[in-house]
């Protein structure tokens, strides 16, 4: 069976068999018996043709990879606390966005106020073409409400959402993308290309208090399973209109 995954990388590269086993160090007969899927390089050699193609080895060869040992990889750190979080971090999986920027949270007004970096660098980055998506909480919803008394806060969830409501409103260019929501937020999810930090909630304790994960892709169950859950709530919020009141 052709490796179509392997060919179709190969071509996006722009690279034929002769040049990838050139710069792989084997031989054309090598990469021809990879293409047709009857050989599977060995792991050292998968390595290095995946960073050749600058690909997932897990993508270019799945059934040689031990998916069980992927799952526990794409945990790089956690931390008790979202403070706990190297500050250098937010700006710097910002920084190396290519393709998406995705955020799901009720205001996360600490990446505005706290990061002077974060405004200017995103909207640079939406200008270069990356596909920037904001969610934030709808302030008229029953879930802001929710959170609002759970923390005895008289409003104050809703006055945050509408402070960074005005902040993304006046510094973004028009292709970023913002929905408001009002789904039940078990996490926030910062998404930069195939790295995610997920903000972990628990009921009584503010999100700056609670554990936070730092994940990169690898074709296992952790990064999927929250980028499923942002993808649906995307499709249930509603757009926000530049010219609509918080």
């Amino acid at each position: 069976m052709v490796n179509e995954r392997l060919r179709r990388t190969m071509l996006r590269a722009g690279l034929d068999p002769q040049q990838l086993a050139d710069l792989a160090e084997v031989s054309v007969k090598s990469v021809e018996r990879w293409l047709h899927g009857t050989v599977v390089p060995y792991p050292k050699t998968r390595y290095r043709v995946a960073a050749i193609l600058e690909e997932d080895e897990s993508y270019l060869w799945p059934d040689a990879i031990d998916k069980a040992s992927l799952v526990g990889a794409e945990v790089i750190a956690s931390y008790p606390r979202r403070n706990d979080v190297p500050r250098h971090l937010w700006t710097e999986t910002l920084r190396n966005a290519e393709r998406n920027v995705d955020l799901l949270a009720f205001a996360g007004l600490f990446l505005t106020e706290e990061h002077p970096d974060w405004l200017p660098t995103l909207a640079g980055k939406a200008k270069a073409g990356v596909r920037v998506r904001l969610l934030l909480g709808d302030p008229h919803g029953a879930q802001l409400a929710s959170r609002d008394s759970e923390h005895q806060i008289g409003g104050g969830v809703a006055g945050r959402v509408t402070s960074v409501l005005a902040y993304y409103g006046q510094r973004m260019p028009p292709s970023v993308q913002i929905r408001l929501h009002d789904t039940p937020l078990y996490n926030s999810i910062y998404r930069f290309d195939d790295e995610m930090l997920v903000n972990v909630h628990v009921y009584g304790l503010l999100a700056a208090y609670t554990p936070t994960i730092h994940l990169r892709r690898m074709d296992g169950a952790w990064f999927n399973t929250y980028l499923e859950s942002y993808e649906r709530v995307w499709a249930s919020a509603r757009p926000w209109e530049r010219g609509e009141a918080a």
